[in-house]
């Protein structure tokens, strides 16, 4: 086991247990430039069990960076996990370390980025083609914590689709002591595809992650990869431990309210919008004491009335960048206002595609 690595930078947080594999029955996938603190915080008063996850974080940016920026999170957020990226065991316990120490639920190891960037810093999806380093490094980890240490991956790497790199891969590290699972179910091409590509060019194959969940039964697989709403990462349960959505949450988070009747049984009352966003007023205005600007909280918010009334009118005032500038929470009180009116005044727009719903960001979902 490593030393110990003291943080004076930071209070540790008490970590949530994992109860097991009903932990993993819905997750909100990683999502690089959209996953951060404040998307994660709006996302958590729609549901109260979806396992959430932070963007990719290097284990350079976590042993040498401002881990208040990088790691900071709001308690309410739990469960919640950090997703790192890495290939060298001693760097990822020692990260591993700090965030368990920050009171995150959960290390995930990333080992499905295939963007060039990634690949240059010798991790992510090409990691699949060095089991027994992964498996150094998933020891090293747990050696580190006592959280759950699990891995996303793909099924494959290029135009490969035997079954025998993904099951070798898998079980090099659940001999490494590694029980949880993420499974893209494609393969990531290293090379001629940018990261949107290599989410929609190769071939889908779910059955794959069925295939491994039978060779290790002891093992939570939990698939992702081509679920575009709720009703789908439902309908894919069968033959798995669980789902995880992606863009499809971030785009149309309102989905993410159905999740703890319908995946977990559990009947409590799902807060209306308007209350979704009272809480969020209040999120926003603690933000603000600590010098959040409330555009980075209101960009993860723009599709909550995704295909309803007043959508559009919701969406211009809170990607307005005039009244962004200087604006405080009432700025999400005014927009409320303006989505009662535009319902009273009749606008209806038919729900449009995700990829239009939004303002465009950066790239996400690499894995």
């Amino acid at each position: 086991m490593h030393a110990a690595v003291s943080d004076t930078r930071s209070a540790p947080r008490t970590p949530v247990p994992a109860r097991g594999p009903d932990d993993w029955r819905f997750c909100v996938a990683p999502m690089m430039d959209w996953t951060d603190r404040h998307c994660r915080a709006f996302h958590r008063q729609l549901s109260r069990r979806a396992r959430l996850y932070t963007e990719m974080v290097t284990t350079g940016a976590v042993l040498h960076g401002d881990l208040e920026r990088l790691l900071g999170f709001d308690p309410l957020e739990q469960p919640v996990a950090l997703q790192l990226g890495g290939s060298e065991p001693d760097a990822l316990a020692r990260s591993a370390r700090i965030g368990e120490a920050r009171g995150y639920a959960e290390i995930n190891l990333n080992c499905g980025c295939p963007s060039e960037r990634v690949q240059r810093g010798a991790f992510g999806a090409c990691l699949m083609a060095e089991p027994a380093l992964v498996a150094d490094c998933v020891k090293a980890m747990r050696d580190a914590v006592s959280v759950p240490v699990t891995v996303k991956h793909r099924i494959g790497l290029g135009r490969d689709e035997s079954y025998d790199l993904v099951r070798d891969f898998v079980g090099a590290l659940h001999d490494a002591g590694c029980r949880v699972f993420v499974v893209h179910a494609r393969n990531a091409w290293l090379d001629g595809l940018s990261p949107k590509e290599n989410r929609e060019v190769p071939p889908l194959r779910h059955a794959v992650a069925h295939r491994l969940k039978a060779d290790f039964p002891d093992a939570t697989v939990v698939l992702n990869g081509g679920l575009a709403s709720l009703e789908q990462a439902l309908a894919a349960q069968p033959g798995v431990d669980g789902t995880m959505l992606g863009r499809a949450a971030y785009h149309d988070p309102w989905q993410l309210a159905g999740v703890d009747a319908r995946v977990y049984g559990e009947p409590g009352p799902v807060p209306t919008r308007a209350e979704v966003v009272e809480r969020m007023i209040g999120y926003a205005a603690d933000r603000r004491t600590q010098g959040v600007p409330l555009r980075a909280i209101v960009r993860h918010m723009l599709g909550l009335y995704h295909g309803r009334p007043g959508a559009r009118a919701w969406r211009r005032t809170l990607s307005d960048a005039r009244l962004l500038t200087g604006a405080d929470e009432g700025l999400l009180a005014r927009a409320m206002r303006e989505v009662e009116a535009a319902a009273h005044e009749g606008e209806w727009h038919a729900p449009r595609s995700d990829a239009t719903s939004v303002p465009a960001h950066r790239d996400a979902d690499p894995t």
